[in-house]
């Protein structure tokens, strides 16, 4: 008899479970907006306006909304500082930081193949399509 069966451990977590709660973190961690701020408090803490700065394009209502998401589920930490006007700092957790790897290597990705991602777009674009849905 084989102990093969020791060695398989099964998890109760099921991502393509559409009831399942990691769904709810593939979600989050998934959005280009989260990768973008994960990427920015990898390097370090930063102030709401300096985050805002220096990611291109996001709105403060999508910022503040991200940051709140990520801070209910422990992958970023907010310091609030008693001072007029009061100054607030962002933080990866411990949690947050065991993604700056995974963030780090789409973002690297995107970088390095974008080219071959526009040309396979063109060559798309100009390709006739038929009219039918995938079977």
């Amino acid at each position: 008899m084989s102990d093969s069966h020791l060695l398989e451990t099964t998890s109760p977590w099921n991502v393509f479970d559409s009831h399942c709660p990691t769904r709810q973190v593939l979600d989050l961690i998934a959005d280009k907006w989260t990768v973008l701020i994960i990427r920015r408090l990898a390097d370090g803490t930063l102030r709401f306006a300096q985050l805002r700065r220096s990611v291109d394009g996001i709105s403060q209502k999508v910022l503040t909304n991200i940051l709140r998401s990520l801070e209910r589920d422990g992958i970023v930490t907010r310091r609030i500082y008693a001072s007029v006007p009061p100054k607030v700092e962002y933080s990866l957790t411990t949690l947050g930081r065991s993604l700056c790897n995974l963030v780090e290597g789409i973002c690297g990705w995107a970088e390095a193949n974008i080219e071959q991602v526009q040309v396979a777009r063109e060559v798309y674009a100009r390709t006739p399509r038929e009219n039918s849905t995938p079977q």
